[in-house]
């Protein structure tokens, strides 16, 4: 028998009917975890909450909506400077050149916003990937440690430049593996503190995406493929920044409208770190490693600049090569 594909009112009346996961997923004959991500997309969606409950136990009062990932996040800037990092993949007892001038770029420039777009976590000992030989990865604590030792310094930093700097943390592909596993191997545990990534960083605001202004869109990704950069700005019709491709470089398209730019954000780890050596079998990868820093003025976004990591310690950024060693 096929089971007809339910639509976003349907799914929602049965599940309010059923109030779980487990008796929604059999009925509809999916897995719990395909029944919860479908949930919180249409919880993100709508904005509602669709309430649980266990009924061998007592009634709990549910968590406020506080906890979802908002699908956009509007910054309403219009001048100043908005940092962008991403794919960090922090990883335990490294702190990387890029991550240095990051710092160090935070105090110069004093940003209203620092954008952490995607991928802090790497989620190396839950990937769907099979182990690499005996390959030796962190833990999930180690990871989640070395992600908070990291961004607490960001966070430091740019509350020491700007009291009122905005802390965003656009989430990505890896970092979705932390929920993702946790949905899909123990359920029963929804909404217990701690289960969900944002839990764990408080001082960063969640979302899909973020626009500083309204015609520049900050996300994870969005094309794929060795042009993404001017594929997603001639397809989203605004200027837009994305990591997950590690590249780090502007690609400016113009049109009767003006110009607007596509941009990848690079890697904040070292492309030759051991988050990457075993998988990449000692190939070579057209990455590089460093941050984007935007800039508005009136609402536009002038020509976007990129700092690079020029050798160990040394940033290259506005034909400058600056020593970040002490940082």
């Amino acid at each position: 028998m096929t089971i007809p594909k339910l639509n976003d009112e349907e799914f929602i009346e049965l599940w309010n009917k059923t109030k779980s996961a487990r008796a929604l997923a059999r009925i509809v004959g999916v897995t719990v975890r395909n029944v919860m991500i479908r949930r919180r997309k249409l919880e993100e969606k709508y904005r509602i909450e669709l309430r649980a409950e266990h009924k061998n136990g007592p009634k709990m009062h549910h968590l406020s909506t506080s906890h979802l990932h908002k699908a956009r996040l509007s910054l309403g800037l219009q001048n100043g400077v908005v940092i962008v990092f991403s794919d960090a993949h922090f990883w335990p007892a490294i702190r990387t050149t890029a991550m240095r001038g990051l710092l160090w770029a935070i105090g110069e420039l004093q940003p209203k916003a620092v954008i952490c777009n995607g991928d802090a976590f790497d989620g190396a000992s839950i990937s769907r990937f099979p182990r690499i030989g005996w390959d030796n990865k962190p833990s999930v604590i180690q990871e989640l440690n070395a992600c908070k030792a990291s961004l607490g310094e960001i966070d430091d930093a740019a509350k020491a430049a700007r009291k009122e700097c905005k802390l965003i943390w656009t989430l990505g592909n890896h970092d979705a593996r932390f929920e993702n596993r946790l949905a899909q191997a123990a359920p029963e545990f929804e909404n217990v503190e701690g289960f969900t990534l944002k839990d764990h960083f408080g001082d960063w605001t969640p979302a899909w995406s973020c626009w500083p202004t309204d015609s520049v869109c900050v996300k994870h990704r969005y094309k794929g493929g060795i042009h993404a950069t001017h594929n997603n700005t001639v397809n989203s019709g605004a200027s837009i920044v994305t990591g997950h491709l590690h590249s780090l470089k502007v690609t400016p398209f113009s049109d009767y409208n003006g110009t607007r730019f596509g941009v990848d954000t690079g890697t904040l780890a070292d492309t030759t770190g051991p988050q990457f050596t075993d998988y990449l079998e000692d190939n070579p990868v057209n990455w590089r490693s460093g941050f984007a820093v935007l800039t508005l003025h009136k609402g536009r976004l002038l020509w976007p600049e990129l700092a690079h990591r020029f050798e160990e310690n040394v940033l290259e950024f506005r034909g400058k090569l600056i020593d970040v060693s002490n940082y």
